[in-house]
C-alpha cells in the first residue's frame, strides 16, 4: 500500500487512534452545528457573559432559561465563537471563554 501512495505522490502512514475524549466530545458539539442552534441573538450576551474565563453553568445561570441558553453555547462551542477544551470531558463546570480573547492574548 505504501508503495502504490508513493507512486501517486502520497504520503502514507499509520497513526494513532484520536483521543476518545475528543472525539466523545466532538460527536455530542455536532448535533449543535445546525444553524437553528446558532447563537444568533445571544450571540453579544454571550460573548459579554464570557469575556473573562468562568464555569459555563454559572453564566448559563446568568442569562436565562437553560433549555434557551444551553443550544447556543453548545453551537458557540461548535463554531469556535466560545473556546472550550475539547481535550477534557464537558460537563457542566467547564471552563469557557470568548475565543476572540484567546486570539488578542496570543
Amino acid at each position: 500500500m505504501t508503495a502504490a501512495a508513493e507512486a501517486a505522490g502520497w504520503r502514507y502512514r499509520f497513526t494513532e487512534p484520536p483521543d476518545p475524549v475528543l472525539v466523545a466530545n466532538v460527536r455530542w458539539l455536532a448535533g449543535y452545528r445546525h444553524p437553528r442552534h446558532g447563537a444568533g441573538p445571544w450571540l453579544p450576551t454571550l460573548m459579554a457573559a464570557f469575556g473573562s474565563p468562568r464555569p459555563a453553568v454559572e453564566a448559563v445561570r446568568e442569562l436565562g432559561d437553560p433549555i434557551a441558553v444551553w443550544p447556543a453555547v453548545f453551537h458557540a462551542f461548535w463554531s469556535g465563537v466560545l473556546s472550550v477544551r475539547l481535550d477534557e470531558p464537558l460537563h457542566v463546570r467547564v471552563i469557557v471563554s470568548a475565543a476572540r480573547q484567546e486570539a488578542e492574548e496570543a
